[in-house]
């Protein structure tokens, strides 16, 4: 985290009277807030663009940590000295988006859990359906921009109509071509930002922020508790 970063956290901790664990290290909790006998853990992030960075290497590690956490986005100037804006989302809010990007990562997670036992047909059905014909679609969902746009049609192997495709055994190559570069670099994602047309939908604090964050999250517990109630 820079200096500029860790100022700007500070004083949002400062704002919404939150908690932070003394022995606190970079990849724990940013904050905690204690709320009708919940400690609520909080992710807090800072921003002067049209977007939120997250993390360098989004992973399995951070969907698990961010499952049940509440979120504090903080909007400053253009020289990031004066706080303008906050946003607050519960675990709820963030659920979609977690979710887009768990969902992205998950062809690249599951293959690495295969390459202990090696690149099947079985490999391929699970993740993508048994087809007689897997498309282009298919294939870059798999490879993402590990191949180039010529690449892809090099290595097709069928064509229907006008559109060139793949049969399950090449599918079965290009997921081990996958997999090698999967094992060399991790299935992470490299920073993605959260866009400003998502935040813009949550909650806004402007004012009295310790007391509006306390009755937004007491209102996210009640309702879950409720929720929790009727499910039973």
């Amino acid at each position: 985290m820079s200096v500029q970063d860790d100022k700007r956290e500070n004083q949002m901790v400062d704002r919404f009277n939150l908690e932070v664990p003394e022995d606190r290290k970079r990849s724990d909790i940013d904050a905690y807030l204690t709320v009708d006998g919940h400690r609520v853990a909080f992710e807090l992030k800072s921003a002067t663009s049209k977007g939120v960075s997250t993390v360098r290497d989004l992973g399995p590690n951070h969907f698990a940590k961010w499952k049940d956490i509440h979120w504090i986005f903080g909007f400053y100037n253009s020289n990031g000295t004066r706080l303008l804006e906050c946003y607050y989302a519960s675990p709820d809010d963030m659920s979609e988006w977690i979710s887009g990007k768990e969902d992205y990562v998950r062809p690249d997670v599951e293959l690495a859990e295969d390459a202990m036992r090696g690149i099947t047909a079985e490999s391929v059905i699970r993740i993508l359906g048994k087809k007689e014909f897997y498309t282009k679609k298919d294939a870059k969902w798999v490879m993402k921009n590990q191949w180039s746009a010529a690449k892809y049609g090099e290595e097709a192997d069928l064509v229907l109509g006008s559109e060139v495709g793949y049969s399950l055994d090449r599918m079965v190559s290009l997921m081990g071509e996958r997999c090698r570069y999967v094992m060399s670099r991790g299935a992470t994602l490299n920073n993605p930002h959260i866009p400003l047309r998502y935040i813009q939908k949550l909650p806004k604090i402007t004012e009295e922020h310790a007391m509006n964050l306390r009755r937004l999250v007491r209102d996210y517990l009640q309702k879950a508790s409720s929720t929790d109630e009727a499910t039973a």
